[in-house]
C-alpha cells in the first residue's frame, strides 16, 4: 500500500497540467490578438495613405482644370484622361511650325500647373504632334511630309514650354504625323480637329528598369 501511494505521489496533479494548458492557450490567443490588431492598424494606415493620395491627385486635377478653364470653355483645348489636346489652329498657321501669339500665351499659362502636376506624380511630359491626312503642299521647301511637320510643331511647343520655365528634364517631343486621328478626316471640320498637339504625362523609366529589360 505504501508502494502504491509512493508511485502516485511522483505524478503531477491534474490541475497543474490543466493550468499549463490554459496558460499556453492564453498565450496563443494573446499572440493572435496582437497580430490581428497590428493587421488592422496596417490596413487603416494604408487606407489613410490611399485617401490622402487620392485627395492630392484630385487637387492637382482641379488645379489643372482651373488653369485650362477658359481654353476648355472656348474649345481651344480638350482634356481627357490627363491628356491635354490643343487645336493646331490655335498654335500654328497652316503648313507652318511658327508659334502664333495666341498659342504662346496659352502655353505660358500651362507651365506652372503642369510643373506641379508632373513633379508630384514623378512623371515626364510628352508633347506629341499630329496632322491631318492631306499631303504637304507641293513646293513646300520646309517639310518633306506630315511626319516632319508634326515633329517640328512638337519641338516648337517643347522649346516654348522650356523658355517659359519648364525644366528641360521634364519634357520631350514626339511626332505621329497623320497617325492616330481623333475623328475622321473626311471633311474640313474633322481635319481641323486632327491637326493638333497633345501633352500627356508619362512614367519616368529609370536606368535600372532599362537594365532589367535588357537582361
Amino acid at each position: 500500500m505504501e508502494e502504491l501511494e509512493d508511485s502516485f505521489s511522483g505524478e503531477p496533479p491534474i490541475w497543474a497540467i490543466f493550468g499549463d494548458l490554459m496558460s499556453g492557450l492564453v498565450g496563443v490567443f494573446v499572440l493572435l490578438l496582437v497580430w490581428a490588431l497590428g493587421f488592422q492598424l496596417e490596413i487603416a494606415q494604408s487606407l489613410e495613405e490611399e485617401v490622402a493620395k487620392r485627395q492630392a491627385e484630385e487637387q492637382r486635377r482641379i488645379a489643372l482644370e482651373e488653369a485650362l478653364a477658359d481654353p476648355l470653355s472656348t474649345g481651344r483645348v480638350t482634356l481627357h484622361n490627363g491628356r491635354i489636346g490643343i487645336s493646331g489652329s490655335v498654335l500654328f498657321a497652316s503648313n507652318s511650325d511658327q508659334l502664333q501669339d495666341e498659342g504662346r500665351a496659352l502655353l505660358r499659362t500651362l507651365v506652372a500647373p503642369l510643373g506641379v502636376y508632373l513633379k508630384d506624380r514623378e512623371q515626364l511630359l510628352m508633347v506629341s504632334g499630329f496632322t491631318d491626312d492631306l499631303p504637304i503642299q507641293k513646293g513646300n521647301i520646309y517639310y518633306k511630309d506630315n511626319l516632319e511637320l508634326s515633329a517640328q510643331r512638337a519641338l516648337t511647343v517643347t522649346r516654348t514650354l522650356i523658355e517659359e520655365g519648364m525644366p528641360k528634364s521634364m519634357v520631350f517631343a514626339a511626332a505621329f504625323g497623320a497617325q492616330n486621328p481623333v475623328v475622321s478626316n473626311a471633311d474640313a471640320a474633322g481635319r481641323s480637329q486632327n491637326r493638333r498637339v497633345e501633352m500627356a504625362p508619362v512614367p519616368i523609366v529609370s536606368n535600372s528598369q532599362n537594365t532589367d529589360k535588357e537582361t
